[in-house]
């Protein structure tokens, strides 16, 4: 028989708050992590705000010695598995015992890394940049870094798929689990705040100048962050055997590719991903409590995103509560759908839903329920997890209140 799979810990660096307690309690406040960006220098851009993890202290996480060679990617990555480890109550000794493999989705990986050797270089030529700083450039630096540290053996994958990839990360490790390939995966995301993707985005003119304002009919786009999001999957047999805390079971997920456009996504591709997510995990449409929305801000985004949700629930769509937590973190890129998975799993276990906040005008082809600006008392049984990217790369997770 194929293994049940639970989420049983979770690690979040945001702007929000670092440790799922405080992401989540900042969550039903309805607090911004949107402010000046002062990483790096913003003059000349469009916009200057943006999502950064303020008070992130690498070295209370990650030994001093191995900090030099860890990009800002895996050293958001490696803290945030440190706290979902801790949340989920593995011992060391139960790390020894199990197989345990990780997955990791990134879209811009350790760039900030390659910023830095390109400004070294110009600066002094090409002895200037040392062998640490290159060994923190290979995209799959970050879930080796993982493995590394916990020892683990099992499968190590990092997934590129843009801004869908933590939930890419979290259906293959889902599949490793189901499949008894493995006991546990470490899945998620991360991506540092970097100069390449803020200035990219203010030159697609995606970026809104000052908050982010998901399904609002006067939104202007997103607001480019950074951070990390880890949750511990394990086989339901497993982790009833070590009595380890349950926030969650994954039923199924489903992926797509519009094969249309680099940026604008298809109705069509959004809805064959739900619809596929659905179908693998024997559910129908009507079950669904609560919809964790891409929702970026973004004109053309909020709008096929609705319609896609329309074509799927038909008229069901104006009773499912649909919210999207980026206007309160920005964008993560391919952190953010491993911080929505992780929404989604305490919406589950805590019948509570966080706002979209920032919203004021209705937009009609927005006509969804947004829960807009206050978190909401409402019983999730089941929860959906859409993540969109670029290049027509789509993801959707099906979560569901653990009962036994």
């Amino acid at each position: 028989m194929p293994e049940r799979v639970v989420v049983t810990g979770l690690g979040v660096i945001s702007s929000i708050g670092i440790g799922w307690t405080k992401f989540w309690d900042s969550l039903l406040q309805g607090r911004s992590g949107i402010s000046p960006v002062t990483s790096f220098d913003t003059a000349g851009h469009f916009t200057h705000n943006g999502g950064e993890v303020r008070n992130f202290r690498p070295e209370d996480f990650i030994r001093e010695e191995e900090l030099p060679s860890l990009s800002r990617a895996s050293q958001l990555g490696l803290a945030a598995a440190q706290l979902a480890v801790k949340d989920s109550d593995l011992s060391p000794e139960n790390i020894s015992e199990m197989l345990i493999g990780v997955c990791v989705g990134t879209t811009m990986g350790s760039v900030q890394t390659v910023e830095l050797i390109d400004e070294l270089i110009l600066q002094g030529g090409t002895e200037a940049a040392g062998a640490d700083l290159l060994c923190q450039v290979p995209t799959h630096s970050t879930p080796a870094s993982i493995s590394r540290t916990f020892q683990l053996r099992g499968p190590n994958m990092m997934f590129s798929t843009a801004c869908a990839a933590g939930n890419y990360a979290i259906g293959y490790g889902f599949d490793l689990i189901k499949r008894g390939r493995v006991d546990a995966v470490f899945a998620g995301g991360a991506d540092p705040l970097s100069k390449v993707a803020f200035t990219g985005f203010n030159q697609f003119s995606a970026v809104a100048p000052q908050k982010c304002r998901p399904f609002d009919k006067d939104r202007k786009g997103m607001i480019p962050a950074e951070g990390a999001g880890v949750l511990v999957l394990e086989a339901l047999e497993h982790a009833l055997k070590r009595n380890a805390p349950i926030y969650a079971e994954i039923l199924g997920y489903g992926l797509s590719c519009d094969a249309y456009h680099m940026t604008t996504a298809s109705v069509e591709g959004l809805a064959e991903c739900m619809k596929k997510a659905l179908r693998d995990a024997g559910i129908s449409h009507q079950d669904v409590d609560y919809i964790s929305a891409h929702g970026t801000g973004t004109i053309a985004n909020d709008r096929n995103e609705c319609a896609a949700i329309r074509e799927i629930f038909g008229p069901y769509y104006r009773h499912v509560p649909v919210s999207s937590i980026k206007s309160m973190l920005g964008h993560t890129m391919g952190a953010a759908s491993a911080l929505e998975a992780i929404t989604c799993s305490l919406a589950a276990r805590y019948d509570v839903l966080p706002p979209t906040i920032n919203f004021e005008t209705p937009d009609p082809e927005c006509d969804i329920d947004c829960v807009p600006n206050r978190a909401r008392k409402h019983t999730v049984n089941i929860a959906m997890n859409n993540s969109y990217a670029f290049g027509g790369n789509n993801a959707s997770v099906i979560f569901k209140k653990f009962t036994g």
